[in-house]
């Protein structure tokens, strides 16, 4: 049962966190590195199985782990690592295989991954401690 709340409370912050930053914050950014390849409309099923593996395996390596001591700092390092780790694989893989795919974006979603993630753990963690779900 911890496992399913310790991914549900990463993966609620992961969502409006990348979700914002997709769809406000880095939305005219992300269109002008892509160009044509950037869709106008998001394929929901998709989007919705990323959020539920990734979340998964927050839940699974950063968050259930530091529910024992409550330690959120650890939650954000492990967290942190999983998606250098996790976005690294993606971008990493499309620098290489994709022609003219930018390095401007390569570098900046290395860093987002990071920092989402990081913070999808930590406050997911604090989230169930906060109120007892932990």
């Amino acid at each position: 049962m911890d496992f399913f709340k310790s991914a549900a409370a990463a993966g609620l912050i992961l969502a409006v966190l990348d979700l914002l930053w997709l769809g406000v914050i880095a939305k005219g950014w992300l269109a002008q590195q892509l160009g044509p390849l950037i869709r106008e409309q998001i394929m929901p099923i998709p989007a919705i199985l990323f959020y539920l593996l990734y979340a998964a395996g927050l839940g699974f390596f950063a968050v259930q782990p530091s529910l024992g001591d409550g330690d959120w700092l650890r939650a954000a390092a492990v967290g942190a690592f999983f998606g250098l780790v996790a976005y690294g694989t993606y971008d990493l893989t499309n620098l290489a295989t994709i022609k003219s795919w930018p390095l401007p974006m390569v570098i900046v979603d290395l860093v987002w991954g990071a920092v989402l993630s990081g913070v999808s753990a930590a406050g997911g963690l604090l989230l169930l401690k906060q109120f007892g779900w932990a």
